[in-house]
């Protein structure tokens, strides 16, 4: 036998036995091609059979801030803290959707792709990965609205209300960050768990709903403190994002260095545990799910 043989460097070595902390970071940049291909997958396929296509971006948050403007606004009578009640909810939607959509999207990663991950190998974190950067996209026509509503807003004021952009819009690339790193782990450690319990499946989406009304989305945080239950809207780490969010764009909110401070270290926790517990699952879920 030639010795040259058996000292060849394999381009893939496939190993049974691996640690969980074993992440594979440089196989997820190799395979960075196929990321934006699910990335492309994904937006086609939600929208290819739609009457309206990506009008939905702009229709699901105009109609979502007229709801909450009448409901909350008009007839419970909430503050919105010196604001147009329109912007006011609008900051808090579009922040919350893309936190949202991040999360239960990759809560059912392993029951939508199974027939995929059973068939071939790629690094497994790519697909939730190539969800978090596609509702990018979403999230970016979102934002585009809030520009226009900001811009009629500053040409018609509203008597008693006024914004104003601040410098904490330097954080804004931080703050998406935060938003999809902390939708992104909390759905890897909810399709980890689903492998084995699928009825949680069904109170993922009821429960993102009742996740919204602890966070500062329809209220102020200054309006909870009034109330008496500041404290507990402030240990959800979206409130301290979204209080960041309203202030760089709109001027307003309980905006503290320290509260951004703590949402990112649950980002990070959440997300290093979401991780491990999707790297340990995905080696054996195919023969649970």
């Amino acid at each position: 036998m030639n010795n040259k043989n058996q000292f060849q460097d394999w381009d893939l070595v496939i190993k049974g036995h691996t640690s969980f902390f074993d992440i594979k970071f440089k196989d997820i940049w190799n395979y960075r091609d196929l990321l934006f291909l699910f990335v492309k997958r994904d937006f086609v396929s939600f929208y290819k059979q739609t009457v309206l296509g990506p009008l939905w971006f702009f229709i699901q948050p105009i109609f979502t801030m007229i709801v909450f403007t009448f409901v909350f606004g008009t007839l419970a009578g909430i503050s919105a803290d010196g604001l147009p009640h329109q912007l006011f909810y609008l900051t808090g939607i579009t922040s919350w959707n893309y936190f949202s959509d991040c999360l239960t999207k990759t809560s059912t990663v392993f029951r939508d792709n199974a027939n995929i991950f059973g068939k071939v190998y790629f690094p497994r974190l790519i697909m939730p990965l190539s969800i978090v950067v596609s509702n990018l996209v979403r999230f970016a026509v979102q934002l585009l609205l809030l520009f226009f509503m900001m811009l009629y807003y500053y040409y018609f004021p509203v008597i008693g209300a006024s914004f104003k952009i601040t410098s904490g819009l330097f954080l804004f690339p931080l703050l998406i960050f935060l938003m999809a790193m902390l939708g992104l782990g909390m759905g890897l450690i909810i399709t980890a768990v689903t492998t084995k319990y699928r009825d949680l499946t069904f109170l993922v989406t009821f429960g993102v709903q009742l996740l919204m009304y602890t966070t500062s989305v329809i209220y102020p945080l200054s309006y909870a403190k009034e109330k008496g239950y500041g404290y507990w809207v402030g240990l959800n780490p979206m409130t301290g994002i979204i209080e960041a969010f309203r202030y760089a764009f709109l001027g307003k909110g309980e905006f503290t260095f320290g509260s951004l401070s703590y949402s990112a270290i649950v980002t990070f926790v959440i997300l290093f545990f979401g991780i491990i517990i999707f790297n340990k699952t995905e080696k054996n879920f195919v023969d649970t799910i």
